[in-house]
């Protein structure tokens, strides 16, 4: 990873660098940015597949003590390269303040800037282990805000890639902490950003919602259904937002079984919307259906980010291209018959503002082809202004 600090897709988010192998088995010694979950897990399903021998390799789970806690303030003003206003603002938000005690060190943890801050002084620590094979560079390292792991090699020594790790965080003001630092088979698997991450003994590699993301989930649900404060139709509106942002969360795991399902979750939903004299069970299974919305899945079919491609590069055919897939249904079908433009004033879609489905004719029971059109908001919005 570069010295400098890449302005990336979601810069609240971490990213994290490493260089991995194609998903067809072949080695390329490119870098990969990250810039969400998914990549991290893509890389680590190109890393430990059977291509990449991923039965033989070993994991080091690497937790810093009090991450957001002891990072010293002088060490990211001087990592930091950006324009002169935004190092005032990064600035105070490190002079806001977290320990009295400690008023050069530390950052607010789940802070709006805590991510980026700790993206900047982590900078550079994927390099800290690297080898080369057939004359290119690997660095095994996938970090994810101050979530990270080293994929191992048989032959790599784990204690001398863990003191490096700890002099480079040293540095920093942080140390590795020994309790939960800790070496694990990939046969055995580790928990890595919500995922329980295996590798089988036939080599296959395996993804699935750890148990602790799936027990946190679980709570979340069930203080709503078993909620007295609210009707079964309240309940539906409030499940709806949380089922789908898990579900879409996990779209690319092995979401198969009772469990990810939420088969057992739905059956208790159902019993208790049933209970309520306003329903039937005919209303009752069509609130079920708008409390758990299906999210189709996929296993291991995300695409990473291609090399150190970012937003701001003024590559828009590619953004816009890779943004419309956030999208189903029939607004991605519309997006790909007009290329990924907007239907109205004809520029590139980008993340910066969301696409509208807009019915021509007026009449949205008319889901004709020919009568879709996907728009910016702010153009969706001109329309129907100009209208009234």
């Amino acid at each position: 990873m570069c010295d400098k600090y890449q302005a990336t897709e979601k810069p609240c988010e971490l990213k994290s660098s490493c260089t991995v192998l194609k998903s067809n088995g072949s080695r390329e010694g490119v870098v990969d940015f990250t810039r969400a979950a998914q990549d991290a897990q893509k890389i680590l399903q190109i890393s430990l597949n059977s291509h990449a021998r991923g039965f033989e390799k070993q994991i080091l789970e690497i937790d810093i003590e009090k991450c957001f806690d002891r990072i010293y303030h002088k060490s990211i003003m001087e990592r930091l390269i950006a324009p002169k206003g935004i190092k005032t603002g990064i600035f105070r938000c490190l002079k806001a303040g977290v320990n009295p005690e400690y008023p050069e060190q530390g950052t607010p943890q789940g802070g709006v800037a805590s991510p980026l801050l700790a993206n900047i002084a982590l900078n550079g620590i994927e390099s800290v282990h690297s080898y080369k094979n057939r004359g290119h560079t690997y660095e095994p390292t996938i970090r994810y805000a101050d979530d990270m792991v080293v994929i191992l090699r048989p032959q790599d020594d784990a204690n001398a890639i863990l003191e490096r790790i700890s002099e480079f965080l040293a540095q920093r003001g942080m140390n590795v902490s020994q309790k939960k630092t800790k070496l694990t088979a990939a046969t055995d698997g580790f928990d890595f950003l919500g995922w329980h991450i295996s590798v089988q003994t036939n080599g296959k590699f395996r993804c699935v919602p750890s148990t602790d993301n799936f027990k946190a989930f679980r709570q979340k649900v069930k203080g709503i259904v078993n909620c007295s404060n609210y009707g079964a139709k309240e309940k539906a509106e409030k499940l709806a937002p949380i089922v789908r942002g898990w579900r879409n969360y996990h779209r690319y795991c092995k979401m198969e079984g009772a469990r990810n399902s939420l088969y057992f979750i739905q059956k208790r939903a159902l019993k208790v919307f049933n209970k309520e004299k306003k329903q039937n069970h005919h209303t009752s299974k069509k609130l079920l259906d708008k409390a758990f919305p299906a999210v189709p899945y996929s296993e291991n079919k995300f695409v990473n980010v291609y090399q150190d491609k970012s937003p701001y590069d003024g590559d828009l055919t590619y953004w816009s291209e890779r943004n419309s897939k956030l999208y189903d249904g029939e607004t991605s079908q519309a997006l790909k018959r007009q290329n990924h433009k907007c239907g109205y004033c004809d520029l590139k879609m980008l993340s910066e503002e969301k696409v509208h489905l807009h019915h021509v004719d007026g009449n949205h029971n008319n889901w004709k082809k020919n009568n879709l059109l996907a728009i910016h908001e702010s153009c969706h919005d001109y329309i129907h202004m100009s209208k009234s």
